[in-house]
C-alpha cells in the first residue's frame, strides 16, 4: 500500500495501465514466428530458440514478472481478460527472442548500445521513443517528455522499500535498449536499400503516364473447353515452381457437436418468481438502504456513479427509456437476454463529464494542515502551484471524471470553477482546485435490481445427457460419432486445419481444451470424451485428419492446381478462337460488331496502379505498353479476353520525387520486417500453445 499511495501522491489519481510498451511497427510479431516453426521441443518445452530450449518453468517465472510491473503501474491490480494474458505472454516470447537471437545477430553485425548511450536514452538527453510514450514522464499539458516528472519518479523510487518501482525501471531500461537496437539494425538496411536514379525514373514516369482506352471483354465462362486437358506432370510442375504456396503449420481436421447449456422455461419462471418475491421491497426501500438491499438481493451491486442520457442502453434499453421518461416511482419488471431488470430513480444532479484540477496530496500527520491548505487556496493568497512545492509536490493539472475518481472524491465533481474542496481518504487527503467543468448535463443516479436467468442443475443434467449419449455411441470411433449424431439429430461442425493455437470455435470462446485433446491424438478417428467449456457448452469431438507440419501433398493440391491451370488454358483457347474469329477486323468497333459485344472505355489508367478501377491486372499491364491509336488483342486476362485500342496517352506530373520516395521507404520497412522473419526462420520453435 505504501508504494501504491507514494505512487499516487506524485502522479495523480490514476496510474494508465502500461500495456505493451511499444517497441514499434518492426519488432517481431510473436504470430509470424509461430508459424515459421520447423521443430518439436521436448513435452515441458514453451519453445526452442536459436537452440536454446525455453522451459516451462523458466517462460512461466517471465510471465509473472511482467505481470507484477504492470500490477504495479495499475496501482496494485489487474482485470486478468484473455487479452491482456496473450500481451503478457507475447511480451514475455518476445524477450526470449531478443536475448537468444536477435541482439546475438545485431551484435554480430556490429551494432551495440552502450552504457553511455544507455543513459542518454533513460535521461531525456536522447529522448528514447519508450520514455517519451510513458505517461509516467509526459507534461500533462504539452503532451511533451518531461525531465522534471522523470526526476520526480527517481525520487520516489529511492524511497520506495518493497523494489517494485525499481522493478519497473529496470523493465524500462530492457525496452529502452531493446528499441534502440532494433532502431540501429533498421536504419543498417535502411540506408544501404537505395533507390537508385533509373529506379526513380521508372517510379515516377509509371505512375504520372496514363492512358485513355477503349475495349471489348469476352468473358471467360466457369465451364471449360472439352479439349482442355491437364496432365499430372503439368500439375506437379506447377506444384513444385509454387512450392512455397503449399507450406502448412501441423493442425488437425475435426468435428464436433456442441451443445449450449441455455436456462429452460421453468428457470426463467423461477427467477421472474425470485425477482417479483422482493420487487415490492424495492419499491419502498429508501435510498440509504438501497446498498444494502441491492447487496442481498440484488446480481448487480449498487452503483452511484449518475448516468447521462444513453448511457444506460448498454444496460438494458427498456431501463434507460424508463429513467428519462419522467415516470415516477419504481419501473415494472422488464426481461432482457437471460436478466430480469427493475429500476428506480434515486437523485438527479446538474454534473460535468469532467472536471479539470489541481491537487496536493497530504499524508500522515502533513493530513492535519489541508483545511488551512484550503484556507490559503480559496483566499487567492498562493497558487496551487506554490504550495505544492513545499511539500515537494508540481501541482499539474489532471482531469478527474467519474470512473477515475476513487470513493471519497465525489464531492470535487459538484465543486464551482475556482472552487477548492478538501477530500479525506483512508490514508491521504486531498486539497483540490477547479479549474473547469466540462460537458455539463443532467445526469441520474439510479438503483437497479437485477436477477440473471440461470440453468437449473436439471437443466445442465438434461444437456449434459444429450453429450454423454453421442460420446457413449460413438464407441470412441469416427463412423460411431458421425452415426450417433445422426441419431440424435444434431450437427457435427467440421473445422479444417485447426492449428495448435485455436481458442475459438465458432462462436464459442475459450474451447483449448478441445484443440489440446485433438493435438494429443496422433492418429485420424479418435472421437473425445465430454468436453465442457465454461459450465456452458458441453462439446465431444472426433479427429477426422492429421495434417503434419511440412508441405502439403501433391495429391492434396492437386484439386486447386488443376482449376488454376484449367482456367489458363481455357483463357488461352478462348483467346485463339476469337483471334480466329478477328482475323479480317481492322477496327475494334468491328470486333464488336463481329463478337457481339458493347465497347466500353477507361480513362487515366496507370500501370503502377494494378487495382485502377477494378481492371484486370493483365489487361492494364497490356494496355500500358500497348502503341497508340491501333486494334491491340486477343489478351487472356484473369476475368475474360480483351480486344483494346488505346485512344490517348497523357504524362502528367502530379506523382513527384517526394511520392516515389515515400512509396520506397515503405517498400524497405517492409523489406525489414521480412528481413527480421527471416532471421528466425529454422531458428525458432514456437509451443506455446500447447500451454496457454
Amino acid at each position: 500500500m505504501a508504494v501504491l499511495e507514494k505512487i499516487r501522491v506524485k502522479f495523480g489519481i490514476l496510474i494508465s495501465v502500461l500495456i505493451a510498451l511499444a517497441l514499434l511497427s518492426f519488432i517481431i510479431d510473436p504470430t509470424t514466428l509461430s508459424n515459421i516453426s520447423n521443430s518439436m521441443s521436448s513435452k515441458y518445452d514453451v519453445g526452442k530458440i536459436n537452440g536454446k530450449k525455453v522451459r516451462y518453468d523458466d517462460f512461466s517465472k517471465e510471465v509473472e514478472r511482467i505481470t507484477k510491473i504492470y500490477e504495479t503501474m495499475n496501482g496494485g491490480s489487474l482485470t486478468h481478460d484473455e487479452q491482456l494474458q496473450q500481451n503478457i505472454q507475447n511480451e514475455a516470447w518476445q524477450n526470449y527472442v531478443n536475448n537468444n537471437l536477435f541482439f546475438k545477430s545485431v551484435a554480430a553485425a556490429g551494432l551495440s548500445v552502450g552504457n553511455a548511450e544507455k543513459v542518454a536514452l533513460m535521461s531525456g538527453e536522447i529522448v528514447s521513443p519508450v520514455m517519451a510514450q510513458n505517461p509516467n514522464f509526459v507534461d500533462p499539458q504539452t503532451g511533451a517528455f518531461s525531465q522534471e516528472a522523470l526526476l520526480g519518479f527517481i525520487e520516489y523510487m529511492k524511497q520506495d522499500e518493497s523494489g517494485r518501482i525499481e522493478e519497473y525501471w529496470d523493465y524500462l531500461e530492457q525496452n529502452v535498449y531493446a528499441e534502440q537496437m532494433y532502431t540501429k539494425y533498421g536504419s543498417l538496411f535502411t540506408a544501404a536499400n537505395l533507390q537508385n536514379p533509373i529506379d526513380l525514373e521508372v517510379a515516377i514516369s509509371g505512375n504520372n503516364t496514363t492512358s485513355d482506352v477503349q475495349f471489348v471483354m469476352y468473358p471467360l465462362i466457369d465451364a471449360p473447353d472439352s479439349t482442355v486437358t491437364v496432365s499430372d506432370s503439368e500439375i506437379k510442375a506447377y506444384y513444385n515452381s509454387h512450392k512455397d504456396n503449399y507450406k502448412q503449420a501441423e493442425s488437425r481436421d475435426i468435428e464436433y457437436v456442441v451443445f449450449e447449456v441455455k436456462p429452460s422455461d421453468k428457470d426463467v419462471l423461477e427467477a421472474s418468481g425470485q425477482i417479483n418475491s422482493v420487487y415490492d421491497e424495492f419499491a419502498s426501500c429508501e435510498a440509504k438502504d438501497i446498498k444494502t438491499f441491492l447487496l442481498r438481493n440484488s446480481d448487480r451491486k449498487f452503483d452511484t456513479y449518475y448516468y447521462a442520457k444513453g448511457e444506460l442502453s448498454t444496460v438494458n434499453k427498456d431501463v434507460e427509456e424508463f429513467v428519462w421518461s419522467g415516470e415516477k416511482g419504481t419501473s415494472k419488471v422488464f426481461q432482457g437476454g437471460d436478466t430480469f431488470y427493475a429500476a428506480k430513480v434515486l437523485d438527479t444532479k446538474q454534473l460535468p463529464g469532467s472536471v479539470n484540477v489541481q491537487y496536493i496530496a497530504l499524508q500522515g500527520t502533513l493530513a492535519s494542515k489541508a483545511d488551512s491548505v484550503a484556507t490559503v487556496l480559496k483566499a487567492g493568497k498562493a497558487s496551487v502551484e506554490a504550495v505544492a512545492a513545499t511539500f515537494g509536490q508540481n501541482g499539474q493539472p489532471i482531469d478527474l471524471n467519474q470512473s477515475t475518481i476513487v470513493p471519497g472524491m465525489e464531492k470535487v465533481l459538484e465543486t464551482p470553477v475556482k472552487g477548492v474542496c478538501v477530500c479525506n481518504l483512508p490514508n491521504v487527503t486531498y486539497i483540490f482546485k477547479v479549474l473547469d467543468r466540462k460537458d455539463i448535463d443532467t445526469r441520474k443516479q439510479v438503483a437497479i435490481l437485477t436477477k440473471n436467468i440461470v440453468a437449473s442443475n436439471e437443466t445442465n443434467n438434461s444437456y449434459y445427457a444429450k453429450a454423454n449419449s453421442i460420446a457413449a455411441k460413438a464407441q470412441g470411433t469416427l463412423e460411431g460419432f458421425r452415426a450417433a449424431v445422426s441419431e440424435a439429430g444434431e450437427y457435427a461442425h467440421p473445422v479444417s486445419k485447426m492449428v495448435e493455437s485455436t481458442s475459438r470455435l465458432g462462436a464459442i470462446e475459450q474451447t483449448k481444451e478441445v484443440t489440446r485433446w485433438a493435438f494429443e491424438q496422433k492418429k485420424a478417428g479418435k472421437v473425445s470424451k465430454i468436453i465442457s467449456i465454461n459450465n456452458r457448452y458441453y462439446i465431444v469431438a472426433a479427429v477426422t485428419g492429421i495434417n503434419k507440419e511440412g508441405y502439403v501433398p501433391v495429391s492434396q493440391a492437386a484439386i486447386s492446381i488443376k482449376d488454376i491451370l484449367t482456367y489458363e488454358k481455357n483463357a488461352q483457347v478462348v483467346a485463339d478462337k476469337l483471334a480466329a474469329q478477328t482475323t479480317s477486323c481492322t477496327t475494334l468497333d468491328e470486333v464488336a460488331e463481329t463478337l457481339k459485344l458493347t465497347v466500353s472505355s477507361v480513362e487515366n489508367v496507370a500501370f503502377a496502379s494494378f487495382n485502377t478501377q477494378g481492371l484486370d491486372p493483365k489487361f492494364i499491364g497490356a494496355l500500358s505498353a500497348a502503341p497508340e491509336n491501333k486494334l491491340c488483342g486477343p489478351v487472356a486476362g484473369n476475368y475474360g479476353v480483351y480486344f483494346f485500342n488505346v485512344t490517348a496517352r497523357e504524362t502528367g506530373s502530379f506523382y513527384t520525387e517526394d511520392d516515389a520516395v515515400r512509396a520506397a521507404n515503405q517498400i524497405n520497412q517492409y523489406m525489414l520486417n521480412t528481413i527480421i522473419v527471416e532471421m528466425g526462420k529454422d531458428k525458432i520453435t514456437d509451443n506455446r500453445a500447447r500451454f496457454f
